[in-house]
């Protein structure tokens, strides 16, 4: 049984070049919108391009997420897929080489099923 689900608040139903968006706004729970201006007012004062880890990473970080590193070296490799199951309560934002979603309560929340990618790193926010 796959662990996706459909998430596309993008207001125009695209899905490309966003995910980092997608997943702030799921993790958050906050519209596209306000994710997107929180992730490019990031972005403008580090001086970096909005997809970049460091910067969506820093948005997540002010809400009280702490990133955690995987292997991503098979066979130790790890799937969206494992991680959603073993993660049956709670928020992570899961990246991969190149692309991230949410995991919320053990299901991916994104615009594709990303479940076969493998995950390198985590965000959580902590209690």
């Amino acid at each position: 049984m796959s662990r996706w689900r459909m998430y596309n608040p993008n207001p125009a139903g695209r899905a490309v070049g966003d995910c980092s968006v997608r997943a702030v706004a799921a993790a958050l729970g906050i519209s596209w919108e306000d994710a997107y201006s929180r992730i490019a007012k990031a972005g403008y004062q580090m001086a970096d391009m909005p997809s970049s880890n460091t910067v969506w990473g820093a948005v997540l970080r002010q809400n009280g997420f702490y990133r955690h590193n995987l292997p991503n070296s098979c066979p130790n490799c790890y799937t969206l897929e494992e991680f959603a199951e073993d993660h049956p309560h709670g928020v992570y934002v899961v990246g991969t080489g190149n692309h991230v979603a949410t995991i919320r309560d053990g299901w991916i929340m994104d615009a594709w099923d990303s479940s076969a990618e493998i995950a390198t790193f985590y965000w959580r926010k902590e209690n």
